[in-house]
């Protein structure tokens, strides 16, 4: 798996775009995030259908073609430094093919940040522009307006992304040992959903995937992790990092199920690492090369995210 083109980091004073690809907004968590964006001398815009919500299913904001043709505007609006998502849920699967992948290519590299369902948008920024992507915190979720570890390490991410090469999680060691390749993954049901896809890498080989998710059946996380080891996607992969598994089963009866599926890889495994569905979760960047310490519970960048 090669590195990605990183993109420039941020400057005070920098535009950055907020925009709901996925799920309905709340309007007081926005207004909160936008004030933390400002506190950082940012400029937010908000995009004109941020806090839509679509008439026939509500876990939508807005139309698909809303909701895609705020994220191409912003993308390709040359005052836009960088494109924040507002918010995961649902949604990002039914917009994505309606992107205008050519337009945002020749629009040049900018910053993209989000998780959880914005993972879909991480595999396809990689596979169709060939760009580094932060899976971070958004702009109106709830453990970053009410977190300032979350706010600290996202922000030094934008701004100053050398001091943050080194990522210390606090996790332990699932599989000990060390590994090198280059990062990438998400939310674990999203990367089951998007095998197949024209968007969706054809597997982790040379990878380090990090892996989280919220809110489901532990039998449901075997299903996936299933299935991505049934189609292969994970032959040939480097190291895992376990994230956050919020509203899911007590950890000590996952951590049986992630030993049991992740356990036969033959690779380095971290747990615990603090990114994801959970109150101060750190920044991982998509696309760069590093290495990971599973026995010291830390990643070190080759680079900086961001140029």
């Amino acid at each position: 798996m090669k590195e990605l083109q990183r993109p420039s980091r941020l400057a005070p004073g920098a535009r950055v775009a907020v925009v709901a690809p996925s799920g309905p907004v709340p309007e007081e968590r926005l207004r909160a995030g936008l004030d933390v964006l400002r506190g950082w001398d940012l400029d937010p815009v908000v995009a004109p259908h941020v806090l839509d919500r679509h008439t026939e299913f509500g876990y939508l904001a807005g139309t698909d073609a809303d909701r895609a043709a705020d994220l191409l505007s912003a993308w390709c609006d040359p005052a836009v430094d960088a494109v924040l998502c507002a918010r995961g849920g649902y949604g990002a699967q039914r917009m994505v093919d309606l992107l205008d992948w050519e337009a945002m290519r020749a629009a040049g590299p900018k910053v993209f940040v989000g998780f959880s369902d914005i993972t879909a948008l991480h595999e396809a920024f990689a596979t169709r522009l060939g760009l580094v992507t932060l899976h971070g915190p958004m702009a109106a979720g709830i453990d970053f307006v009410k977190n300032t570890r979350a706010q600290a390490h996202l922000k030094a991410t934008l701004f100053a992304p050398e001091t943050v090469r080194t990522i210390t999680s606090g996790g332990t060691a699932l599989v000990p040992g060390r590994a090198r390749g280059v990062t990438l993954g998400g939310c674990l049901c999203l990367l089951a959903a998007e095998l197949g896809t024209p968007q969706a890498r054809p597997g982790a080989r040379g990878g380090l995937l990090c892996l989280e998710d919220v809110g489901e059946e532990t039998y449901r996380l075997d299903r996936y992790l299933t299935q991505l080891l049934r189609a292969g996607w994970l032959d040939g992969v480097r190291g895992v990092l376990l994230g956050s598994w919020e509203q899911c089963e007590a950890y000590d009866g996952l951590r049986a199920l992630l030993a049991d599926r992740l356990g036969g890889l033959g690779v380095p495994v971290v747990e615990e690492f603090g990114f994801g569905h959970c109150a101060g979760a750190l920044t991982i960047p998509f696309g760069v090369a590093a290495e990971l310490d599973a026995d010291t519970g830390t990643l070190t960048l080759d680079e900086p995210a961001l140029r």
